[in-house]
């Protein structure tokens, strides 16, 4: 059986943080949640995920940091995309050059967050699926 995507989401908006969560549960991936940068990286040490969606401005960690960190693990997720209310272009170069993969403006557009999500982390196919073998 191919394994889930999983996708590890921070943000220390709850309402931002559920509704991600809502959207790319019913999409079908597996979904691990952190208010912050500090539970985020206990999370991602845990759970190996293939994606990392980060709010930049956090405290007591910013995305920015988050992303470094985990950049630097020999296991680091695949994939990273960065959310924020924030409107400088620099920030954006910033999370490019430090390996985000999409930079996301909030208010989120649901149909844009979950393309991109689905760009990065394609979810297996029903023929992926048939040609695994079972256990």
């Amino acid at each position: 059986m191919i394994p889930l995507k999983t996708v590890l989401l921070v943000d220390d908006d709850p309402v931002n943080l559920a509704l991600m969560r809502k959207v790319l549960e019913r999409a079908g991936y597996c979904v691990w949640a952190a208010p912050d940068g500090n539970k985020a990286l206990a999370l991602a040490e845990r759970e190996h995920p293939d994606l990392v969606v980060v709010d930049l401005m956090m405290a007591p960690t910013s995305g920015f940091q988050l992303i470094e960190k985990l950049k630097r693990w020999p296991n680091a997720p695949a994939h990273f995309i960065m959310v924020t209310a924030s409107e400088g272009d620099r920030h954006q170069v910033h999370a490019r050059k430090l390996g985000a993969d999409d930079y996301i403006r909030k208010p989120l557009v649901i149909e844009q967050f979950l393309a991109s999500v689905q760009r990065l982390c394609p979810l297996p196919t029903p023929e992926d699926t048939a040609a695994s073998p079972t256990r």
